[in-house]
């Protein structure tokens, strides 16, 4: 189902640089539901263990506000492809990523679908690498550009293409080549991709830290109002 076609479309995006501190962890698995906790305790690594956590609780947090639900009670679960969903509902749709101490969620009203990434901006990303997932025509742009630019530019392209193929729905499942970008007026433009069509916007979001954000969202009422906020946990616990 879409969304009706006068419904404006908007976009809240909540970063967070959370806290390496395990007393905090503690406290935002009151906000898990039984499972995620279970699968937080099979981390072996405190960081992914802490990123997982800290993703899960964020991603609560905000869907708690949208519909009214206690966190720890929001109902999600995955779908046939892995991606998570609201059970019962196909609104708001919603992403989450995370990466080396931060956390990126975008949830989405009159949106049919979002996708959000996030790198650290000194990622390193090998020759192989890029010619893996960028077309000629990108591999031909980023080999023109100044050096330091264009390890930031890989990371880039590198994100923008992640958060399509997450709003999409498939991941690495496709190649990442299929999905290629220009920028127009400094802002990044698909010209190539599964629809081809003007439904697609895709943006890098200031993050205010050493990380890019990308942002893609798929709207038939225009270019989605976006609305971006570091967050703040309050030490609200859930009820």
């Amino acid at each position: 189902m879409h969304q009706p076609e006068d419904q404006a479309a908007g976009i809240e995006i909540a970063l967070w640089l959370y806290s390496e501190n395990e007393g905090d962890w503690s406290r935002w698995m009151q906000s898990l539901s039984p499972d995620e906790r279970e699968r937080a305790a099979t981390y072996r690594f405190d960081q992914d263990r802490a990123s997982f956590i800290a993703g899960r609780y964020l991603l609560r947090r905000l869907l708690s506000e949208h519909i009214g639900t206690p966190p720890n009670k929001v109902p999600l679960s995955p779908d046939n492809r892995g991606k998570l969903r609201l059970e019962g509902r196909e609104r708001p749709q919603f992403s989450l990523a995370n990466a080396d101490g931060l956390v990126a969620v975008a949830v989405a009203s009159g949106c049919d679908h979002v996708g959000i990434d996030c790198e650290r901006v000194d990622t390193e990303i090998e020759a192989a690498a890029v010619d893996s997932y960028c077309s000629a025509d990108e591999r031909r742009w980023l080999a023109e550009l100044p050096a330091p630019e264009r390890a930031r530019a890989a990371v880039a392209l590198w994100t923008l293409k992640e958060s399509h193929l997450k709003a999409l729905g498939v991941g690495l499942r496709e190649d990442p080549r299929n999905v290629a970008f220009s920028w127009k007026d400094g802002i990044p433009d698909m010209v190539d991709g599964g629809d081809r069509d003007r439904r697609w916007h895709h943006r890098l979001v200031e993050s205010g830290s050493q990380h890019v954000v990308a942002l893609a969202a798929c709207s038939r009422s225009g270019f989605p109002g976006i609305s971006t906020r570091l967050f703040q946990d309050d030490n609200m616990p859930s009820e």
